[in-house]
C-alpha cells in the first residue's frame, strides 16, 4: 500500500489556519465530506469520539486523527499543513502543524491498520518532515508525500 493509494492531490492542503483542535477538526470534517460524500457532521463526531479516547497528536508536531465510519467503500485520507502550529493534547505535549486525516469503512478491518500503519511509517522519516514543513504549496506537499522514498518507507 502507497500513499498515493490513500490520498488524492486534491486532499492535500497548504498553509491551513484554525483557532484550535476542535475547529480544525470541524473544518477538515467539511473538507473530508466534499471527498468521500459522507455528512462532515458525521466526520466531525466521529473525530471527536476518537479523540475522547486519547489524543491522536503522536508526536513530533503530527497528529493522525482518523476513525471508522459507514457508509465508506474503501479508505480515505487528507493532509494538512497548518500555518500556524496549535495546541493538540499530543503524547509529547508539543504543537501540531502536520495533520493526516483518514477515515474508514466501518467493516475495514486489516485495511484500517495497514492505512494507519503506512501513514505513521511516512511521517517517521525526519527528511520527510522537514520536506513538509519547509513546501508551501499543496502541490509540492503531495510530490513529498508520493516521491517514492516516503512512498516505500518501511
Amino acid at each position: 500500500m502507497n500513499i498515493s493509494d490513500l490520498i488524492d492531490s486534491r486532499a492535500v492542503l497548504a498553509n491551513v489556519k484554525a483557532p484550535g483542535k476542535k475547529q480544525l477538526l470541524n473544518e477538515l470534517s467539511h473538507l473530508m465530506s466534499r471527498q468521500t460524500g459522507i455528512d462532515a457532521r458525521s466526520i466531525f463526531e466521529t473525530m471527536l469520539r476518537r479523540e475522547k479516547l486519547g489524543s491522536t497528536g503522536i508526536g513530533q508536531g503530527i497528529a493522525i486523527p482518523h476513525g471508522k465510519i459507514g457508509g465508506l467503500k474503501k479508505v480515505h485520507c487528507l493532509f494538512a499543513r497548518l500555518a500556524t502550529p496549535l495546541e493538540f493534547d499530543s503524547a509529547d505535549g508539543q504543537p501540531v502543524d502536520l495533520v493526516f486525516m483518514m477515515l474508514a469503512p466501518e467493516d475495514a478491518g486489516a485495511d484500517h491498520l495497514k492505512a494507519l500503519a503506512r501513514i505513521s511509517r511516512v511521517l517517521r522519516e525526519g527528511d520527510t518532515i522537514s520536506k513538509l514543513r519547509g513546501t508551501d504549496t499543496a502541490e509540492g506537499l503531495y510530490a513529498i508525500l508520493t516521491e517514492p522514498r516516503a512512498a516505500s518507507a518501511a
